[in-house]
């Protein structure tokens, strides 16, 4: 009967000590992994953020660049990290879908991080140069369709989400020549240049230049017209329904945190998203605040696993491999 009662005091000792804990949440710095360089879109949107729900906790909330492996590195380092709500992560279906089918990494993401919250979400563009044969899109997959494996498409690199799409758009409509450039801006500039003739771009960057005139807009690989953009039609209505993508970006935590802590951080983020001024900087950059129910842990779970169904069995079909 001692050894029982003696359970039970741990037991509500434990609770009170949690419950304690996550009241004086948070009682010093949180840290925010980002898991590139700083300076590239995943960096900013994580500083935007980081600034603001420091502001909702009324703590600091300081950013630390981990970079490499496609945010493998990144990852890891949070993964091993005490669930104790301060150490989180911002990613995007790069690091937390493609680069781990990519690279064999055998970490269930969807269930091994805590999700906190789907904080951006900005779609590819279809692009070409400007002396292009192809007119609209329906051209474009007519002039892939006679000339199959000869246009020539730039990516970012191996695994990058611009080379998965090119995969994927050769499954739905026929192959082009796959050609890997060390990141999508020296891509993008040899399409402006004319020595490639397709590829597909965030909208935050390639619309900037079809707007200057430097290359050619077809379509917006989403559901929805932009509103940055509302010439362009999406993908559905240019003529290839469904043939959607997203570089959408989220916060995640170690797994096991308390839940009133994981409230507290989903609330700072979800008031940081409803701030006017954080929405504008996000749209300055082109990137669409996710809808409220996707602003939540249970609606990144389900899109990251939406995510992950749709596109794990793209890449591992195509054996696509780090290079």
């Amino acid at each position: 009967m001692n050894r029982t009662f003696q359970r039970i005091a741990a037991c509500a000792l434990a609770l009170l000590s949690l419950g304690a804990f996550a009241q004086g949440y948070p009682a010093r710095p949180i840290t925010l992994i980002v898991p590139f360089a700083a300076g590239g879109p995943t960096d900013t949107i994580g500083r935007i953020l980081a600034e603001r729900i420091g502001r909702a906790l009324n703590q600091a909330v300081v950013v630390e660049n981990v970079a490499g492996a496609g945010g493998i590195i990144a990852n890891t380092r949070v993964l091993k990290s005490p669930p104790d709500g301060y150490t989180i992560m911002i990613g995007h279906v790069g690091t937390h879908v493609m680069a781990p089918a990519v690279q064999g990494v055998v970490v269930d993401y969807v269930n091994d991080f805590d999700p906190l919250a789907l904080v951006a979400s900005n779609p590819q563009v279809v692009l070409s140069k400007n002396d292009f044969p192809a007119k609209d899109l329906k051209e474009l997959m007519a002039y892939t369709r006679a000339n199959p494996g000869k246009v020539s498409y730039g990516t970012g690199g191996p695994g990058t989400p611009a080379h998965i799409m090119a995969v994927y758009y050769g499954t739905l409509v026929a192959p082009v020549n796959i050609v890997h450039y060390k990141g999508a801006g020296p891509a993008l500039q040899d399409l402006i240049a004319g020595h490639i003739e397709l590829t597909f771009d965030q909208a935050a960057t390639g619309l900037a230049h079809a707007r200057s005139g430097k290359v050619r807009a077809y379509a917006i690989t989403s559901k929805t017209r932009l509103a940055s953009a509302p010439d362009i039609p999406t993908v559905d209505e240019a003529g290839l329904p469904n043939f959607y993508m997203s570089i959408w970006h989220a916060l995640w935590m170690p797994k096991g945190a308390p839940r009133e802590v994981t409230a507290k951080l989903s609330g700072a983020i979800r008031e940081a998203l409803a701030d006017p001024a954080v929405r504008k900087r996000m749209e300055d950059m082109g990137q669409e605040i996710p809808p409220p129910d996707q602003q939540t842990p249970e609606g990144l779970r389900a899109h990251h696993k939406a995510e992950t169904d749709k596109w794990v069995p793209l890449i591992k079909v195509a054996n696509i491999k780090p290079q």
